[in-house]
């Protein structure tokens, strides 16, 4: 991929939301507030900070009205959306996988539309267009690995991740900032659903390692999903402290 070569941006706003119901109840969970903005603007604004100015907005059945009423064509933010329906939450990579024509064979940013987080992202984007092919994560060390992806590293690459294991084989969390290149249709399209019944990402970040094809870097700064009751307040709570520095 050459420099000069565009990355487009998918943000993923589907899901139920249940663990905050019943805020969740009548919105969709990416339109609850998170500092002085809907949780979804954040997602968004890293990736137009990026340079990324083609974003896909993949969200649920229920609440599409009023995620398209908010954040209209795009123009608000300095670049162009587009609106994909994911029917029924079959995971993580079920959703991706709607970005296909979206896509048109190039790269893309993915980030989950409850990821907050402070760093710009623009340098990791910028090695990702000089990487030959494959895919790129970024991780995090944290506290809690048990509720993530976690990432077994050997020198400066991922040999393996671990979804929400018990008994952490690391500390470094997989954050929910993700690129890939076209080739990530062919690994969804030969996924099976996980024991939850949803295809998963890690299965697609671990079929990347299984090529040799996966490259990672560490993100600095805070970062926090939002996507609980505690995990919100959190987010809320870095986000009011960054903007009183």
């Amino acid at each position: 991929m050459s420099d000069g070569e565009e990355l487009r941006g998918v943000v993923l706003a589907g899901g139920t939301g249940s663990r905050l119901f019943p805020l969740t109840k009548v919105t969709n969970k990416h339109l609850l507030p998170v500092g002085r903005e809907p949780m979804i603007f954040h997602p968004v604004k890293k990736l137009v900070e990026a340079g990324i100015r083609e974003i896909l907005i993949v969200t649920g059945t229920d609440h599409m009205g009023a995620v398209v009423g908010l954040l209209g064509s795009g123009k608000d933010f300095g670049c162009e959306f587009t609106y994909r329906v994911q029917d029924e939450a079959g995971g993580i990579a079920q959703a991706l996988g709607l970005a296909r024509r979206f896509g048109r064979g190039g790269r893309l940013v993915v980030i989950l539309g409850d990821n907050i987080f402070e760093r710009s992202i623009a340098d990791f984007a910028a090695a990702y267009r000089r990487q030959p092919s494959g895919a790129k994560i970024l991780v995090q060390e944290v506290d809690d690995p048990g509720r993530y992806g976690v990432a077994v590293t050997e020198g400066n690459r991922v040999v393996r991740i671990v979804e929400k294991p018990k008994d952490p084989p690391s500390r470094l969390a997989v954050t929910g900032i993700y690129f890939y290149d076209q080739s990530v249709y062919e690994i969804i399209g030969k996924l099976a659903p996980s024991g939850r019944g949803e295809l998963e990402i890690t299965d697609v970040n671990n079929a990347y390692i299984a090529r040799g094809d996966l490259t990672f870097d560490v993100l600095p700064g805070w970062w926090t999903d939002a996507g609980t009751f505690e995990s919100l307040k959190h987010a809320t709570d870095l986000v009011e402290a960054t903007l009183g520095r």
